[in-house]
């Protein structure tokens, strides 16, 4: 098979799973069109985009293929992505595990009936969430175009021509962080760097109008997820397993994931 057929291949077969992807996603919007008014549930994010979309108050109005890509693709793969990179990191920093899990545990069997509402209390998994997303940036190379010829270092940018911003390179870059190698949650108790765009040493979130518009879904998603994975479970690597040998290469992709599949030994804690 030559090139030019493999890929004529490939782009038939990601149109078939596109068109059968598009069947379920349309489903479940339609679903929450139907409930939308019914006493059944409270409101969630599809519902609050749909709203917005029946309203068209917005400058460029949304779709329904808006609504799918930046919830059930954007809003997914990133998140999933930095949850798995947190739980690596924290395999292969034991302290760091012991504390984050004694914090989650105290604060939630504190607040027993109502967990959901308690997030905000867990401040140190705010920390850790932080170091990963600056150690393992779901997207690490941002696409923008220039919107005016600029000279950068020498470099001449035409007006339009595209640029990939290198935040992986940005967040491991020793002239701003102390030991940038290093996993070290701490670092940020002492100093606010927040997800706004605003320090440009850091963003994991990108910056300007077209930062991600999930940043508060994407980080209750994630503290929600790793809070009760550290309450409900106890984790070690398996036998023979040490956290040296744990592989930390990564995967090609817009979300960068880790290339290697995460082997645990969970422990339902009683």
């Amino acid at each position: 098979m030559t090139d030019e057929s493999a890929m004529s291949f490939t782009r038939r077969r990601l149109k078939t799973m596109r068109r059968k992807l598009d069947v379920i996603l349309d489903d479940v919007i339609d679903r929450h069109k139907r409930l939308r008014n019914s006493e059944f549930g409270s409101e969630d994010l599809i519902h609050v985009l749909l709203r917005v979309q029946e309203e068209e108050k917005l400058q460029f109005p949304i779709g329904n293929d808006n609504i799918k890509a930046d919830v059930f693709t954007a809003g997914t793969d990133t998140s999933a992505t930095t949850i798995d990179w947190a739980m690596v990191e924290l395999l292969r920093h034991p302290q760091v595990m012991a504390k984050a899990q004694a914090e989650v545990r105290h604060v939630l069997k504190r607040n027993s009936t109502n967990q959901n509402n308690v997030v905000h209390e867990l401040k140190y998994l705010k920390l850790v969430i932080k170091e990963t997303l600056r150690l393992h940036p779901p997207t690490p190379l941002l696409p923008r175009a220039c919107k005016e010829e600029k000279v950068i270092n020498g470099y001449t940018i035409r007006t339009g021509e595209k640029v990939l911003v290198n935040v992986w390179a940005m967040h491991r870059d020793p002239r701003y962080w102390k030991e940038p190698e290093k996993f070290n949650p701490e670092r940020f108790e002492n100093q606010y760097l927040d997800f706004l765009g605003g320090d440009f040493q850091f963003l994991p979130f990108g910056a300007g109008k077209r930062m991600c518009p999930g940043i508060t879904f994407g980080l209750a998603t994630m503290e929600f997820t790793l809070s009760q994975l550290l309450y409900n479970f106890d984790w070690k690597l398996p036998e023979g397993v040490e956290a040296e040998d744990l592989d930390m290469i990564e995967n090609n992709g817009m979300a960068v994931a880790r290339k290697p599949n995460l082997f645990v030994v969970v422990t339902p804690y009683n």
